[in-house]
């Protein structure tokens, strides 16, 4: 779209909603004037890709409406023939590529995932019930290695075990906990962090 139909756009959008530029500017955080000079000066020429993006959702139509170029592909994932215990841990499998999940791009924007930088596996036992289950597959964002004091679910390995755990940093190191109180301690000895849990998946029952 050129910058004039982006401009129309989002004047015809704001007039079909009676909604006026100077209360959208406002919702964006901007000044009253803000998109008042988008649209009639043309000033600044294109959206800040969040102001774009809270239009978007605001009027209920796609970004391209507004301006963003037609979305690519969705982000790739290699599902890997490996599963992330949530029991005590058990013997890693070969990390070989079984198949690739499909993730929508925008959801993959949304959770800060980019190709190449996350994987899928499957979840294996019962100590993380009830929010992970086994057969769950798990995208794992391998480039969020340092958990903080607020902890979250991450991947680990401790020997040759690989295990999906809530783990938080404290000031003597990395403690790796279960969510199933009935579930069997975790293993002593060095942990590796390999990623974060960002997203689960889950078939019907």
């Amino acid at each position: 779209m050129t910058g004039q139909e982006v401009r129309s756009a989002l004047q015809a959008l704001a007039e079909q909603a009676g909604v006026s530029l100077a209360a959208l500017s406002r919702m964006l955080g901007r000044n009253d004037a803000y998109l008042q000079q988008f649209v009639q000066r043309g000033s600044p020429r294109t959206l800040a890709e969040a102001d774009r993006r809270q239009l978007a959702e605001f009027f209920g139509v796609p970004e391209g409406r507004l301006g963003a170029a037609h979305a690519a592909g969705p982000v790739l994932l290699p599902r890997l023939a490996v599963a992330a215990s949530a029991g005590p841990g058990a013997t890693v499998d070969d990390e070989v590529m079984i198949g690739v999940e499909a993730l929508d791009r925008r959801l993959a924007r949304r959770l800060g995932l980019s190709d190449g930088t996350a994987s899928v596996i499957r979840v294996r036992g019962d100590s993380m019930a009830p929010g992970l289950m086994e057969g769950d597959h798990l995208v794992v964002d391998e480039t969020d290695r340092r958990p903080g004091k607020r902890g979250g679910l991450y991947i680990i390995r401790i020997g040759e075990a690989l295990m999906v755990k809530r783990v938080r940093a404290e000031a003597g190191g990395l403690v790796a906990t279960s969510d199933n109180p009935a579930a069997p301690p975790v293993p002593e000895g060095p942990m590796t962090v390999v990623g974060r849990v960002v997203w689960q998946m889950r078939l019907p029952a």
